[in-house]
């Protein structure tokens, strides 16, 4: 074993034993594994949200995208940053509908609000759909992080079956408890590696910043232009703001929004997390350094980029530090991505249709489909292809379907039901299934349109097929849902006399 990997699995032991420590006085109810009590303050809610902006994606992912399409990678930066600006509005209402009913899964919030179980298990079920490439994201990013760093001793298979076995106990051990202790080295070690890696890997090569550019548009003319057609502004701008809505709604997320002990944290960290987030800069520094100085990655190979330039740049041990960094990225987000699903599947689900099961025993089985959820993620992850940053992007499609349903139930006059919520809902995913699988654009839809409307993301037809079919449910519908509801109150009020 090298001295990179010694590190890298030291801190992944590091990891383990601080979740073990986390677990200790807590009698890890279901509330206390996934929402951790609601009772984590501004700093571990800051820290748990930004596992969003610092997972493998960005720490791989990102620069794979600097290297193979140039300025495109820097609609990751944009719609992070403008995704946490629309949270000081999104995210306090929904904190405080959840801290009055209790609930601990985003699932429990639509059907709260839309009083339907139905309705519940359907977002369970494509939240879930949503989060399983992001978690193949994670293990791939540690395949990539394990095998690249043991320089080639250990295989990808290999180094992805030691991450999600590793992933797994994490998880089944201490709940959110362990993911928000960790997201604090984890943080920090980030901040240091981006830092240092943005300022010197450019320095070192091109001797600043500015000649770097130039560098690289001497080699590569156009790259750090926006297309005429493709990857164009059009398509960068429909995609940030598409992104923008759903960002937010990742299952997972809205578990760290319920885990909060006051809605004035999601004000706070609005202010502060968008500068946290222009730190991303420096990865596509790394990702355009490497282009001339690690030529020839073709295709998912861009995402090595970053990981080859270090390998042929520093010393083992500072790789190693740097891979453990990497590591972490992995471990964070994938222990709430893994933890969330469970969870989802086990109170959304399993809970619904066996109403008798007790908390104790919902509780159960949501730690054993942790292992269960790694192996399907697992089984997907070694058997596809696909970039770091396709598989955010198939996520990220999928659940945005969800904000419409979102943003009508927090009206103050909520005219859209759980009928129109219902079908909008599959439609929209179906339309994102549709298009995602036969590789369908507006382009291919309407081909007379003009070049800057078929570039455009096909999301947009998704979310207007979307919001179209849960408006005019809702409206045809109306009448029926009035009568039924006073219905239900007649019968009430007659059990009650």
């Amino acid at each position: 074993m090298n001295i990179a990997l010694g590190i890298i699995f030291s801190f992944l032991v590091i990891a383990i034993l601080l979740s073990i420590q986390a677990k200790k006085g807590k009698d890890m109810s279901l509330e206390q594994w996934s929402v951790g009590g609601r009772g984590f303050g501004g700093i571990l809610i800051f820290l748990l949200l930004a596992g969003e902006i610092f997972t493998t994606f960005t720490f791989l992912g990102a620069a794979g995208w600097a290297y193979r399409s140039g300025v495109a990678a820097y609609y990751v930066l944009c719609y992070l940053v403008l995704s946490f600006v629309f949270s000081y509005f999104l995210l306090p209402p929904i904190w405080r509908y959840g801290q009055k009913h209790k609930l601990v899964s985003q699932s429990d919030f639509f059907a709260s609000k839309y009083n339907s179980p139905f309705l519940g298990v359907l977002v369970t079920l494509v939240g879930v759909m949503a989060m399983v490439p992001y978690l193949m994201l994670q293990f791939k990013g540690l395949g990539i992080i394990v095998s690249e760093t043991s320089y080639g001793s250990i295989s990808p298979t290999t180094a992805i079956w030691i991450g999600a076995v590793s992933l797994t106990v994490y998880v089944m051990i201490s709940g959110i408890h362990g993911s928000a202790r960790t997201a604090i080295i984890k943080d920090f070690m980030i901040l240091v590696v981006v830092l240092f890696l943005g300022i010197y890997i450019p320095f070192h090569y091109h001797g600043g910043i500015q000649p770097m550019f130039e560098a690289v548009n001497v080699a590569n003319p156009g790259l750090l232009t926006f297309p005429e057609k493709g990857l164009s502004l059009s398509w960068f701008i429909s995609t940030v703001l598409i992104t923008v809505l759903g960002v937010h709604l990742w299952p997972h997320s809205i578990t760290a929004v319920f885990s909060a002990k006051s809605e004035n944290i999601f004000r706070k960290n609005a202010a502060v997390l968008p500068l946290y987030t222009l730190i991303m800069v420096f990865v596509f520094f790394v990702g355009y350094t490497a282009i001339l100085q690690v030529p020839g990655l073709e295709g998912a190979e861009a995402d090595l980029s970053l990981l080859r330039l270090l390998i042929k740049t520093f010393d083992p041990w500072i790789v190693g530090f740097i891979g453990a960094a990497g590591l972490l990225t992995a471990l964070v987000p994938g222990s709430m991505l893994l933890m969330t699903s469970a969870t989802l599947l086990s109170k959304n689900v399993y809970k619904v249709f066996v109403p008798s099961a007790t908390e104790a025993h919902v509780a159960k089985v949501a730690k054993m489909l942790v292992p269960v959820i790694t192996l399907i993620a697992l089984s997907l992850t070694l058997s596809g292809s696909n970039t770091l940053s396709n598989l955010l992007l198939v996520g990220l499609s999928t659940v945005t379907q969800l904000f419409p349903a979102c943003f009508f139930s927090l009206l103050t006059k909520q005219f859209v039901n759980k009928y129109g919520a219902i079908l909008g809902l599959v439609c929209g995913v179906l339309a994102t299934f549709y298009m995602t699988l036969t590789n369908t654009t507006i382009g291919t839809l309407f081909p007379d349109l003009p070049q800057a409307f078929k570039d455009l993301n096909s999301g947009i037809i998704a979310l207007l097929i979307n919001v179209t079919v849960m408006l005019v449910v809702s409206f045809a519908t109306r009448k029926a849902v009035a009568k039924n509801d006073q219905a239900l109150v007649e019968e009430a009020s007659v059990r009650f006399k």
